[in-house]
């Protein structure tokens, strides 16, 4: 996405009130641009490969193609569209095998629109959007043993800080390292706690890790 260009985001939902409404408040704030909107998975994957958004908003629950599927259909065909889930309590178990085919975040039907915009944005610039009353549950029911171990004292302050949602290039600036070095910690640790992508990384980090930036400053590579 081209600096100073708005943020090019599909609406993915079957409920046309949630459809509306979600489109109304993104594009109220001028930083994002509503390129379409599905009522269905199906739809969705056909407007994502035509018009190449940067972000999918998507609802889980919906006839034929549901979210999970029209996610992993979409992440498959297009490695730049970033897809956030649009979900409420008591879909935990769906949420996870959404991040599984390739959501990079979660949001609540019942977030502040506010909150809303900035998933979206953080989403665009490679963060990772994550709604902290989902996560909690979403963790409370997929407890893995810790692997803290393995880790050197490094890899746990780049695990730490990319569970705020930080991206590559602002990791690399508060620990003041390049972004290669940032991308080889972030594959180790990958490695280590047996996350297949950022956004599973940032949940094994957020029930394993402290959560209040206490350990972290820069220090020698």
């Amino acid at each position: 996405m081209a600096a100073g260009a708005r943020v090019r985001v599909l609406v993915c939902d079957d409920h046309p009130m949630i459809r509306e409404g979600v489109t109304r408040l993104l594009a109220a704030g001028g930083e994002i641009e509503v390129v379409g909107a599905a009522a269905g998975g199906e739809e969705g994957v056909q407007l994502a490969r035509s018009l190449r958004p940067d972000v999918v908003l998507m609802d889980l629950m919906m006839p034929g193609v549901d979210g999970v599927e029209a996610t992993r259909r979409i992440t498959a065909a297009l490695a730049d569209t970033r897809v956030v889930i649009l979900t409420s309590f008591g879909d935990d178990s769906r949420v996870r095998d959404a991040i599984d085919a390739g959501a990079v975040g979660f949001v609540l039907k019942d977030t502040d629109g506010h909150d809303l915009v900035r998933a979206v944005l953080a989403a665009a610039r490679g963060e990772v959007p994550l709604d902290p009353r989902a996560a909690g549950a979403l963790l409370a029911g997929n407890r893995r043993p810790p692997a803290l171990a393995g880790m050197t004292a490094r890899e746990r302050e780049v695990l730490q800080l990319l569970s705020t949602g930080m991206a590559n290039k602002a990791i690399a600036a508060r620990l003041g390292i390049s972004q290669a070095t940032v991308k080889a910690h972030l594959t180790r640790i990958f490695r280590h706690i047996g996350a297949a992508d950022r956004t599973q990384a940032a949940l094994w980090a957020r029930e394993h890790l402290p959560q209040d930036g206490s350990g972290v400053r820069p220090m020698s590579t």
